[in-house]
């Protein structure tokens, strides 16, 4: 059906094939600019470059924690965790201590001054306390929470 078609390609492919056979001196640079053009084309339109719209992102709640709690089982919870905190605290603090402990044994055994080293070290950390407990209270000045003494917040 499809040979008798006037559709049909193969009449136009062996007539193509019988004119590049043909012995003529221009028929390469011909068939050159002929393709060039779809050449071209191509090029340019695979060279594009198309990002698509990233995806919107989804939002996860967290859910760990029951929506029906009681405010004593919350305060109970910010206790164990103060708890907790605390003694991360005293564990960082006693590791500090040890670590203090051996650079001085370093620098007397080195022939330093280690009580002045210290006593600078210790006026440096009272300077930062004090700096970050007025940048404290100057960002609660505003707020209706006012801070206690001796509290950490």
């Amino acid at each position: 059906m499809l040979s008798k078609s006037r559709f049909n390609p193969v009449p136009g492919f062996a007539d193509l094939w019988n004119e590049l056979r043909r012995p003529t001196p221009y028929r390469w640079p011909i068939l050159g600019l002929s393709v060039l053009p779809v050449v071209l084309i191509l090029y340019w339109a695979v060279s594009q470059v198309e990002y698509k719209a990233p995806e919107r992102p989804t939002i996860d709640y967290i859910t760990t924690f029951d929506p029906a709690r009681t405010d004593e089982e919350i305060m109970a919870s910010n206790r164990a965790n103060q708890e907790v905190k605390a003694l991360r605290q005293a564990e960082e603090d006693r590791i500090a201590g040890r670590k203090r402990e051996m650079y001085k044994a370093l620098g007397a055994a080195a022939g330093m001054d280690v009580e002045e080293i210290e006593r600078k070290a210790e006026a440096s950390r009272a300077a930062e306390k004090a700096a970050e407990e007025k940048r404290r209270a100057a960002l609660l000045a505003d707020t209706a929470i006012a801070p206690e003494k001796g509290s950490q917040p």
